[in-house]
């Protein structure tokens, strides 16, 4: 390795040269004539999709780092790996980029070559001599610091670059974490693709970020096969996905395609809302057996024979023999619809032993006639019947003989009254279908007919799934293997996780390992260290999050004046909160005003008086407009440089519980990178006070 006398501009150089040759690898796929190597307009159509996708890929984000970091081995690393004389170089960056003879430039992060750059440290150097980090002021490289792991005498530091890169200021979409991410993070996002994890992480500690980052490492470990199979990013809202959506496409991965809960069971149209009990109930896992019962009743036991008349000769298959075909098919458990299928063909099956009995030798096409022949099909339509899952649905939650007949010894009748609806539908499309009713359907969907399996899943904010909407994605994702991410002090709905060991099993990866992420790379020390107190009460035994950033003075806990007027009051509140947010701005980064969400349309209100432009969650900030009005129940996920907290009590009270409500709290309250001012005029909830 040759020492420059100049190394920030012997980097920067390398930093053009490599921009360049990126450039010059999107104009080889630009030009690249596939005119000549296409059989056909559909391989063409295909190629040239792939094509733009490369081409795609191959974009240089103009104020994005190329490499943020270089490993100067000590010795060659594994054949295996990368090829390279001993002491070779590697610059470390967001996908690979090579020269005009093929040459490495810049190694993808994700490449085994990199791994040393996360993992690495003095006490194991992993054969690393020297890991540089850069710092960047926008696109330009502008710094650079360097840490000797095979030098004994150096003293391990901090790295003041890393430390500035996790508290820059948060202006637009959520970024990534690739230069940042931290030796336990990175064992998660390295895991093997056929196993599923389950991260928990209080807030800050990056847990959304891992989840992502596993996805471009699984894509760049096996894209053959997840190219094949596919793969999902599911979020608890439209407002998170929009947050997030940047992170992947930033990393060179542009086909993961994301969803909520509810896009995924979006078989009826959602315009109905349930009371938390019922929900509670309809998002039982016991659900599952009820339904599985309400279908099977549609198999009706064999009562006459079929007669099969082909040509001069008849076919009689009796009642009982009838009556073993169909229980078979039911001993089987196999899908509804599946079986329904099978049955035609197992009557013609019997239909041919007694054709070749008679000594005649039909074949496989004789089969399939006497399988279509008009008796077999009225057989089959009345034995074992088509079912619509909605209407199944909707059958039992209009009809109490029908819901008490397959929920009996399942639900008690409190819980079986507590989901029938109060006045009866006309039909699936009159129904006022709610959430919970759309996962109902999902499963008896599930039940009739298979649902596509993903290759890979992650699933954020998992706490507050039901048993039931677990199943829902464990569905897309029975052949493959998922991540979920979660924390469940942070848990918000009614039935919101109470174990990952629970939740994992409706999911169907049991099996998962639950790793913890304790360490916090985003709130302030003051910040989490305040939001903690909350949790004896909210998640007894769950492991506070011991943040690495200190920032004093990043906490501010502000009483409004107490008026005695009620409307006096609360102006003064609305007033407060909004001199907060003022005293925010003027610092660098985003801001976010959570409030109660029944104290948004005051707040709203006194922002457009005071000529104040806002966002709403999930909407990108700009330098000009980086104030965003957050409803406490849509903050969960996001985050912000600097978080106005409007009335406490208020979030708590939004709530049908104080358990849940404060949970809501928590969340609202570590949602703050930089800094929290909590502004109220009631008093704050005792456990805030402890």
């Amino acid at each position: 390795m040759q020492a420059h006398p100049n190394p920030l501009s012997h980097e920067q150089t390398h930093l053009a040269a490599s921009r360049s040759a990126l450039r010059a690898m999107r104009a080889d796929a630009e030009a690249l004539d596939i005119r000549d190597v296409t059989a056909n307009w559909v391989n063409a159509a295909v190629l040239q999709s792939q094509i733009d996708e490369r081409i795609k890929s191959l974009a240089d984000l103009s104020h994005t780092p190329l490499f943020f970091g270089r490993l100067d081995y000590l010795h060659a690393p594994g054949a295996e790996q990368a090829e390279g004389a001993e002491g070779e170089q590697f610059y470390i960056g967001r996908r690979h980029v090579h020269d005009a003879d093929g040459d490495p430039m810049v190694i993808d992060w994700r490449a085994p070559v990199s791994q040393p750059f996360y993992r690495a440290s003095k006490k194991t150097p992993m054969d690393i001599a020297l890991r540089r980090r850069f710092g960047y002021t926008g696109g330009d490289l502008t710094a650079y610091e360097d840490e000797r792991l095979s030098d004994a005498d150096e003293v391990e530091r901090t790295s003041k670059l890393l430390q500035q890169e996790i508290e820059r200021p948060r202006v637009g979409p959520m970024r990534d974490i690739v230069a940042t991410i931290q030796p336990e993070q990175d064992e998660i996002v390295r895991s093997d693709l056929g196993g599923s994890v389950c991260v928990q992480g209080g807030p800050g500690t990056g847990k959304t970020a891992v989840g992502l980052h596993r996805v471009a490492y699984l894509l760049y470990a096996h894209r053959e096969r997840l190219a094949r199979t596919g793969t999902l990013v599911i979020g608890p809202n439209k407002s998170f996905l929009h947050y997030i959506e940047q992170v992947l496409p930033a990393l060179g991965e542009l086909e993961v395609k994301q969803a909520t809960v509810d896009d995924l069971v979006a078989h009826v149209e959602v315009r109905g809302v349930d009371e938390a009990a019922a929900a509670v109930i309809k998002g039982d896992a016991r659900m599952a057996e009820v339904l599985r019962k309400a279908l099977r009743s549609h198999v009706s036991t064999p009562s006459e024979p079929i007669m099969v008349v082909r040509g001069s000769r008849r076919w009689r298959i009796p009642a009982y023999e009838l009556e073993e075909l169909v229980g078979e098919l039911l001993a089987r458990d196999i899908r509804y619809g599946a079986a329904r299928d099978a049955l035609p063909q197992r009557i013609a099956h019997a239909v041919l032993v007694q054709m070749e009995r008679s000594g005649e030798a039909p074949d496989d096409r004789v089969q399939d006639a006497v399988a279509r022949n008009p008796a077999v099909k009225a057989a089959v339509k009345a034995v074992w019947p088509p079912v619509d899952p909605a209407k199944l649905v909707l059958r039992l939650l209009s009809d109490a003989e029908f819901l008490a007949e397959h929920a009996e010894g399942i639900l008690d009748p409190d819980e079986q009254k507590l989901i029938l609806w109060a006045k009866p539908v006309r039909g699936v499309k009159a129904a006022k279908w709610s959430a919970a009713d759309a996962v109902l359907i999902d499963e008896a969907s599930d039940l009739v007919a298979r649902t596509h399996s993903l290759g890979h899943v992650v699933l954020d904010e998992a706490q507050d799934l039901s048993p039931m909407q677990y199943r829902a994605v464990g569905r897309r994702c029975t052949t493959g293997s998922a991540t979920v991410l979660g924390d469940l002090a942070q848990g918000t709905t009614p039935w919101a996780t109470r174990s990952w060991e629970q939740a994992l099993g409706h999911l169907g990866k049991g099996d998962a390992v639950v790793e913890e992420l304790t360490a916090g790379f985003r709130v302030p020390r003051e910040v989490i260290a305040f939001a903690s107190r909350l949790l004896p009460s909210i998640a007894p035994g769950l492991a506070e999050v011991k943040s690495v950033r200190e920032s004093a003075g990043s906490l501010v806990v502000r009483r409004v004046e107490d008026l005695e007027a009620d409307s006096l009051q609360a102006a003064s509140l609305d007033a407060a909160s909004l001199e907060a947010c003022v005293d925010s701005l003027r610092q660098e980064g985003s801001i976010g005003l959570i409030a109660a969400d029944a104290r948004i349309p005051a707040l709203a209100e006194a922002l457009d008086a005071a000529g104040m432009t806002y966002l709403s969650p999930g909407d990108e900030t700009t330098p000009d407009t980086r104030l965003t009005l957050v409803p406490a129940s849509l903050a969960k996920g996001l985050e912000y440089d600097y978080v106005v907290l409007d009335e406490p009590a208020a979030v708590v009270d939004g709530e049908p519980d104080e358990r849940t409500g404060l949970r809501r709290l928590y969340v609202a309250l570590t949602r703050a990178v930089s800094g929290l001012t909590v502004i109220h005029a009631a008093e704050l909830p005792e456990q805030l006070t402890r």
